[in-house]
């Protein structure tokens, strides 16, 4: 089954052509001021006209609210939403008001992490399996970090799923054959500095996966 690939944290027209061009399915926009890849609704609506209709465009939030939602939707028309730090009940909640497809993060560093996945059936429509970051970063991804994959060997998911969390052009293909996933997620593994994405990275990384 083939993989699809969402290039996530992009902010420049460039880098959004090289995510594009090299077949991403999906381009993620990251609305949260803490990280170093935070847009301004002015930034992502600029962005967002240059993606053609055939890629989806994802906003990334952290427990939103309402006008923060409303404003990102309105600004990048955005096609999903990924959520992080956001409980069950306020992501069902948010795929009512918005309609739109909802992602909901998922941190692992534990096999026990997983069954929290169980607990957004029914609130979500994706699952993404993200490495756990320390309580005390300041973000709660796109840091570098990777969990074991061999955990996710085995385990029943509740939803359709990708898998996010220190992926590489270098590791990615390994990943997949771990996990079996066919849907992947990158953000810091396609950078040459952090926020600074890179476009022979992205390429490398999409060709690695027959994008």
């Amino acid at each position: 089954m083939p993989v699809t690939t969402k290039i996530c944290g992009l902010s420049t027209p460039d880098t959004l052509g090289a995510a594009i061009s090299g077949g991403a399915a999906q381009v993620g926009f990251v609305f949260f001021p803490p990280s170093p890849r935070n847009l301004a609704f002015d930034q992502a609506a600029a962005l967002a006209a240059l993606v053609p209709a055939h890629v989806a465009k994802v906003g990334v939030f952290v427990d939103p609210d309402d006008r923060e939602l409303d404003a990102a939707i309105a600004a990048a028309h955005l096609d999903a939403i990924q959520l992080h730090k956001t409980t069950p009940e306020r992501t069902a909640a948010i795929r009512n008001a918005t309609r739109r497809e909802i992602w909901s993060a998922i941190a692992v560093k534990t096999r026990a992490d997983l069954a929290a996945a169980q607990t957004y059936a029914g609130a979500a429509d994706r699952i993404l399996y993200d490495a756990k970051t320390p309580d005390s970063a300041a973000l709660p991804g796109g840091m570098g970090l990777r969990f074991d994959w061999t955990l996710l060997q085995g385990h029943r998911h509740p939803l359709p799923w990708a898998l996010s969390g220190g992926l590489t052009p270098e590791n990615v293909t390994e990943a997949v054959r771990i996990t079996g996933a066919t849907a992947v997620d990158v953000s810091s593994g396609v950078e040459s500095a952090p926020a600074v994405k890179d476009m022979d990275k992205i390429a490398a990384f999409l060709k690695a996966l027959g994008a």
